[in-house]
């Protein structure tokens, strides 16, 4: 039986400013920083000893898992980047306050746009390298993905999209870990790790709409050999 956990990174700078933030490479907050560390203390307290983390290419998501994992004492465990769990690709969105889009287009409209599992947001007409919001530059499409077929980086996505995005990395990475008896962690997204769980916990189109993952609190899963759930677990202080 191998554990498989699950973090959602620790609250980010757009965050807290409740701007959208997607691929847009923002860093922790105070508070993310701090929910990362509680996340690390909890994996401590829970004894799991890890033997593979993997994690997206962006910032938030990295930084968490080390923060984690140093606060769990197992900052040596061999680490694997993937920008097939970056978070969801917002498009257009992508820097603007969630509050001032809803006067704009409607709580109704903005909520399928954040919730729904195959609607997609307004999309982007280029991929620009960097993003300019309130004043501060932040790094949008770099070198990161310079191996990423060109069409194969997204202009926006919707969770179905994520999905399919992550998948393939989950087969040929994640799961062949798991299946020979290794116990994973994942520092990454919302909407990556939702997408997971979609997966894993073999949830419908409709009833995704209603699962949110929390800030820095890790589902830890233990899984049989053919990664059917034995059992799930929320970890919170």
């Amino acid at each position: 039986m191998a554990k498989l956990v699950l973090i959602r990174h620790g609250q980010s700078e757009w965050n807290a400013l409740n701007l959208f933030n997607g691929w847009v490479d923002t860093k922790l907050s105070d508070k993310g920083i701090q929910q990362a560390k509680d996340a690390g203390e909890l994996l401590a307290q829970e004894g799991i000893e890890f033997d593979q983390a993997y994690t997206s290419v962006l910032t938030r998501a990295i930084t968490t898992l080390h923060l984690a994992l140093e606060e769990a004492g197992q900052l040596y465990v061999p680490e694997t980047k993937s920008w097939r769990l970056n978070e969801r690709h917002y498009g257009a969105l992508q820097g603007q306050n969630k509050a001032e889009a809803a006067e704009k287009w409607g709580d109704d409209q903005v909520h399928i746009w954040r919730r729904s599992y195959d609607v997609l947001p307004p999309m982007l007409d280029s991929y620009d390298p960097e993003v300019t919001v309130q004043g501060k530059t932040y790094p949008a499409f770099d070198r990161r993905y310079a191996d990423v077929p060109y069409g194969d980086l997204p202009l926006g996505e919707n969770l179905k999209i994520t999905l399919e995005r992550v998948l393939p990395f989950w087969y040929s990475n994640i799961a062949k870990d798991l299946k020979a008896g290794k116990n994973v962690v994942i520092g990454a997204h919302g909407n990556s790790l939702r997408a997971l769980v979609k997966h894993l916990e073999q949830i419908s189109d409709d009833e995704i709409l209603g699962v949110e993952i929390a800030n820095g609190q890790p589902i830890v899963y233990d899984l049989d050999d053919d990664l059917s759930i034995v059992s799930k677990k929320v970890l919170t202080k």
